[in-house]
């Protein structure tokens, strides 16, 4: 949110400056030329008419989304008449009707999530139940699903052991929302500082394997919106565990191994 907009519906109720000169000079054949921005000054009260705009743009398409369509003239015209001091509403009544439609909005946006939490919940559970059916797939008293892709010789961790892994997290429909094989590198981290299912899955794990696990919604973030990951979601991980606490990857994870071979197989062309 920009600094200086403290209601999340305020933003509805402002326009950019220069939107507003181009109404007031609808008449003026030069109002459809553009501005002259010869001056630092010139591009600094340009940019903050631009910033407002896209802000604003922004947020009425979100309220939009969620049934609130607010007329952009009256838009125009409330702005217009509040730069000039010439306001047809009292404060109070700013006050009164901004606070209203932020009340609608909250209680849209909350209808929204249920429902979105809802489906997510149910389509969770058939696809757990689905891959249960799976040949190699368990599934753990707590519900996590895990299946073996390649089993190493290595040690299991403690919960409250720290572990390097790879790994690539997807969404049931296929959508990824984080592989540490894209940003080129494992990541270590205390064992029991992660979701439920990573501190239990993990933990089945022995140095030098790979899996993939199925991890329920209430294992992983449960209800919340993490922007990536919608509310009751059942997330889908491949994971390789590299190494236990402070010890070196004893071997080339899987992917980097395919990696290598393929440039060995480009520079023998």
């Amino acid at each position: 949110m920009k600094p200086w907009f403290k209601l999340a519906v305020i933003p509805a109720f402002v326009l950019a400056v220069t939107a507003c000169q181009q109404k007031e000079e609808k008449t003026d054949k030069a109002a459809d030329a553009p501005v002259k921005l010869e001056t630092d000054q010139s591009k600094q009260a340009y940019a903050i008419g631009a910033s407002i705009a896209e802000y604003i743009s922004k947020t009425m398409t979100k309220q939009e989304e969620l049934g609130i369509k607010l007329d952009k003239e009256l838009v125009v015209a409330g702005f217009t008449d509040g730069i000039h001091g010439k306001n047809q509403l009292d404060k109070k009544t700013i006050t009164a009707q901004l606070q209203a439609l932020d009340k609608e909005a909250s209680e849209k946006m909350a209808a929204k999530a249920k429902a979105e939490a809802e489906k997510n919940k149910a389509a969770g559970e058939k696809y757990l139940a689905d891959n249960a059916k799976k040949e190699g797939v368990k599934v753990t008293a707590s519900g996590l699903q895990y299946e073996v892709l390649k089993e190493g010789t290595g040690e299991h961790p403690k919960a409250t052991d720290k572990v390097t892994v790879n790994y690539k997290g997807t969404l049931i429909d296929g959508t990824q929302f984080d592989s540490s094989y894209d940003r080129g590198e494992p990541i270590t981290f205390a064992l029991n500082r992660v979701i439920p299912g990573w501190t239990e899955g993990v933990q089945l794990m022995t140095v030098g394997s790979k899996y993939r696990f199925v991890i329920p919604a209430n294992l992983a973030y449960g209800e919340r919106d993490m922007q990536t990951i919608p509310p009751n979601s059942t997330l889908v991980f491949e994971v390789e565990l590299l190494g236990i606490g402070d010890q070196k990857p004893a071997d080339k994870t899987e992917d980097a191994k395919k990696t290598e071979a393929a440039k060995a197989a480009d520079t023998g062309k």
